[in-house]
């Protein structure tokens, strides 16, 4: 059992007991005393003198079970402004429904055994900064109308926030789960932090869930590190639910909507789920190690940012990549594309100050990268801005194309990926010669990928070849082949001769 630093009295804001230098239980007039060191008829003198909703300070006095029970059954559950700042909880500590009226603080407070709050009120703000809990903590059904406060707590067994109610903000940044930990259908009214960030230790080194929860403003995991399967949702979140820097050994599921889902430098080294509905997703910098998926609940998933992603095996379900480019991908043919939505070139015939003066795009789709590479403007491709970066040269495009084609899973955007690795190919080639050969088999055929213009390049040729034909055929004069072994005979007519008019017979 870890016991409590040595702390001076001196170094506490409250006058402590008498007895001993050691103790810093908060001392009880007109005894000097704390309530552990009374005798049996001071402690009744004092349990006698309570009345419901009255403030008591007990702070740094050593409390067993049966000590603590009398002093809440002497106030019937109901207490004012409750200080048991350093206290020692010996025993099962049991405020099941119990009504704090005033603010409440636990700071730095020990619980050897059980520490219950089974449905317990908290009018006012509540605090249990560094608190630690050794075995089972349990707020099940819990409600905090104001401020909790759960900062650098360390909970040794498995701690039970299901079902319960925080109307204000909820702090719980460097907190040490070592259990299991469990805020299934738990209520944040407002934002709620469990940022590990700077904090050794933080985390959660067993299962969390997060099931059937609702948060009202922000969610923020940042920096933490999950140690065991976590399960985020499904869970409604307003604003933002931030994983950024967070470190997950095991499986990673998210699962939320209508906000903005930010895993920014976050490494996971387990499967990771993520099924969004209405919902941003940025992986900028992110290195997923197992086979993961994001994946389309309802309504659009945007994906914001892939600069620097590692992954080796990432599936994008409906993924809207209209302004998210794919240059940054570290690994482009470790990703699975199905059913997403991409950037399409412009539609009409556009004029330009360059050569040729007249451009008509056929209608095929393209990646964000592209777009900005040939200077359309982002309000082409969709609103949400331009992708952020830029790539090199169209040599580079076409590699990045060939290497995300195999993981398309629609047959019409890989031909038009194909189609356009072979456009940036000739517009990079350095060879005159190679370049005019594929700007032929661009103009014939269209890479062998647009057999409507090679039929039309045929009915053309044909119809000129016929029209050709008809035009000899109607211009030139009929000519007979005479053999040098013939024989031909010459028929000399003579010119018709009129008769003699015959004479007159008189």
């Amino acid at each position: 059992m870890t016991s409590q630093p040595k702390l001076d009295p001196l170094d506490v804001a409250w006058r402590t007991c008498g007895v001993s230098a050691e103790c810093l239980g908060a001392a009880w007039e007109p005894y000097d005393r704390c309530l552990a060191h009374l005798g049996p008829a001071e402690v009744e003198s004092v349990l006698r003198g309570l009345v419901p909703g009255q403030g008591i300070d007990l702070r740094g006095t050593t409390l067993a079970e049966d000590l603590l029970t009398r002093v809440l059954e002497g106030m019937e559950r109901r207490l004012g402004r409750a200080r048991f700042d350093r206290a020692v909880f010996t025993g099962p500590a049991r405020f099941g429904e119990a009504v704090f009226a005033g603010d409440a603080t636990f700071e730095h407070a020990r619980f050897d055994h059980l520490a219950s709050f089974f449905g317990t009120s908290f009018t006012g703000n509540v605090s249990f900064g560094e608190a630690r809990f050794h075995r089972q903590l349990s707020l099940h059904g819990a409600r905090v109308r104001g401020h909790g406060r759960f900062d650098r707590i360390r909970v040794g067994g498995d701690a039970l926030f299901s079902e319960a109610r925080f109307d204000r903000d909820t702090s719980f940044r460097g907190a040490d789960f070592r259990g299991f930990a469990a805020f299934d259908g738990t209520a944040f009214a407002g934002d709620v932090g469990f940022r590990g960030a700077g904090f050794r230790g933080a985390g959660f080194r067993r299962a969390v869930s997060f099931r059937a929860s609702a948060v009202g403003r922000s969610a923020a995991f940042d920096g933490l590190r999950f140690h065991g399967p976590a399960y985020l949702g499904p869970m409604l979140v307003g604003r933002r639910l931030s994983l950024a820097d967070v470190r997950a050994g095991g499986p990673l599921h998210v699962h939320t909507g209508d906000c903005r889902v930010t895993l920014r430098a976050a490494v996971v080294t387990g499967p990771f789920t993520a099924r969004l509905s209405a919902a941003d997703i940025d992986l900028r910098d992110a290195t997923l190690t197992a086979p993961s998926v994001v994946t389309r609940g309802g309504g659009r998933v945007r994906i914001t940012s892939l600069d620097d992603l590692d992954a080796g095996a990432l599936t994008l379900n409906g993924a809207d990549l209209r302004t998210c480019g794919l240059g940054g991908l570290r690994r482009p043919e470790g990703l699975r594309l199905s059913d997403c939505l991409f950037a399409t070139t412009p539609a009409g015939v556009r004029w330009r100050l360059g050569w040729p003066p007249v451009r008509w795009w056929t209608r095929r789709v393209v990646l964000a990268d592209e777009h900005l590479w040939r200077g359309w403007s982002p309000s082409e491709v969709a609103a949400g801005g331009p992708p952020t970066r830029r790539p090199v040269d169209a040599g580079w495009l076409a590699a990045l194309y060939e290497r995300v084609r195999p993981g398309v899973g629609d047959a019409k955007t890989s031909a038009d990926f194909a189609f356009a690795a072979m456009e940036m190919r000739r517009l990079s080639s350095p060879r005159v010669r190679a370049r005019m050969l594929l700007s032929v088999y661009w103009l014939a055929c269209g890479y062998g990928l647009r057999a409507g213009r090679a039929i039309g390049w045929l009915t053309l040729v044909a119809a000129l070849a016929a029209g050709t034909l008809y035009w000899a055929a109607g211009t030139r004069p009929a000519r007979h082949w005479v053999g040098p072994h013939s024989r031909v005979a010459v028929v000399r007519s003579k010119p018709p001769v009129s008769p003699a008019p015959r004479a007159l017979h008189r």
